[in-house]
């Protein structure tokens, strides 16, 4: 598609609501329940389950009001419009859609991390040369195309759900249970063990991102006041439900010990199986890893092209590949971070960074809502939520990463 005036290259809108969906779903459980389990029980215990319900509680509000956000503003660098929209900074605006890029680019170091962990238990090839190989493949799909890409990550995003939902009947039906007790699951109303889940509830939060995400392929999206929304609250729950059911199966078929801190947690439960079955889910798993990875590249790069184009950035990084449609120089440039990160940090340290800056992100853009909501500028067509859900929105993100800070 180009520009009937300059003839310049732009964004295709190829994005329908089922895409969107699992657009949002693919980064979302790939980035979470299939790397970082094995961490949230190191610190939570038999509790974890409980974290991630209280990560996608202050998740939650905070996603109605992206959901009211992309309908007003359905454009790239979505963050960075909306906090200069209620704001008036656009210097504000551009470090905020810096830290949402950059959000993006630690998340996909973080799930590369994890994807080499996987793929180098069912090949047994080391994890440096995989991280690179597995890095690079995910840049040139992101840059081959946005609705070959998206498709590509719809496609995967069915076999990881599958996948989760394969690990949750094995592990509550066929494992030897060699875990917790149903009544070792429910954690007392009072007690130190909740500094440990609150602690876990930083690293659940990480599982969760993905659906801010979403805002930022809006310009590519079919219909996108209409479907913005709607794919941001089936991502937030189905992927809930899927966390809490697989977290609770793990538990009980896999011993505390061997799971707290596992770099590819979700195979142990197959620990007993048959090879078959082993390297069936290692399989799934490599391709769910790779897909988070995938959808983190698109995200930020589409982050960079938006903010270049409305001059935030240097003129560079709004260059569209006239063979492909994307943004060619800003995927490069995303790629090329994504492998240095990945290489050089610790995948808990890459994915406490990402949550950190995720929250920063949360607070201003709730607090851009609130600004929009009291001036009274209300959208053309917009989904609209009440001023309290953009202000919880505030008081939950703060209060995460407040107590996870202490």
């Amino acid at each position: 598609m180009t520009s009937d005036t300059t003839n310049t290259p732009t964004l295709r809108r190829a994005i329908t609501l089922p895409l969107l969906t699992l657009y949002g779903l693919g980064v979302t459980v790939g980035a979470g329940i299939y790397v970082l389990i094995g961490a949230t029980v190191a610190d939570a215990g038999a509790y974890a389950w409980v974290a991630f319900l209280l990560a996608a509680f202050v998740v939650g509000f905070t996603a109605f009001s992206y959901a009211e956000l992309t309908t007003r503003y359905p454009v790239s660098a979505g963050e960075a419009a909306y906090v200069e929209a209620g704001f008036g900074t656009p210097r504000f605006a551009m470090i905020v859609g810096l830290f949402v890029a950059l959000s993006g680019m630690v998340s996909a170091s973080a799930i590369a991390v994890g994807a080499a962990g996987y793929l180098g238990a069912l090949t047994g090839t080391a994890a440096f040369p995989t991280t690179i190989g597995i890095v690079i493949a995910m840049g040139f799909l992101a840059w081959w195309g946005i609705s070959e890409s998206v498709t590509a990550a719809a496609i995967v995003t069915v076999v990881e759900i599958l996948g989760l939902l394969f690990v949750i009947l094995w592990g509550l039906a066929v494992a030897d249970q060699g875990g917790v007790t149903v009544d070792a699951l429910i954690p007392p109303l009072q007690g130190d063990h909740w500094a440990g889940i609150i602690a876990a509830s930083l690293l659940a939060f990480f599982a969760f991102i993905g659906f801010e995400d979403m805002v930022n392929v809006a310009e590519e999206v079919e219909n996108p006041r209409r479907n913005m929304p709607l794919a941001i609250v089936i991502t937030l729950v189905i992927a809930t439900i899927l966390y809490v059911a697989t977290c609770i199966a793990v538990l009980m078929a896999v011993p505390i010990d061997s799971l707290a801190g596992a770099e590819a947690p979700l195979s142990l439960v197959f620990a007993g199986g048959p090879d078959i079955v082993k390297v069936t889910f290692a399989a799934v798993a490599v391709v769910a890893t790779m897909n988070g990875v995938l959808i983190q590249m698109i995200m930020s790069s589409r982050v960079l092209y938006g903010m270049a184009d409305r001059g935030r950035l240097p003129a560079v990084f709004k260059q569209v590949s006239r063979r492909t449609q994307t943004p060619g120089v800003a995927t490069a440039c995303v790629t090329l971070i994504i492998l240095g990160l990945s290489l050089f940090l610790p995948i808990d340290e890459l994915a406490a960074w990402t949550s950190q800056i995720v929250l920063g992100v949360f607070v201003c853009v709730n607090l851009a809502l609130i600004a929009l909501k009291w001036r009274g500028q209300a959208g053309d067509d917009a989904f609209v939520v009440p001023m309290i859900v953009p202000i919880l929105g505030v008081l939950t993100s703060v209060g995460l990463f407040v107590a996870t800070a202490v």
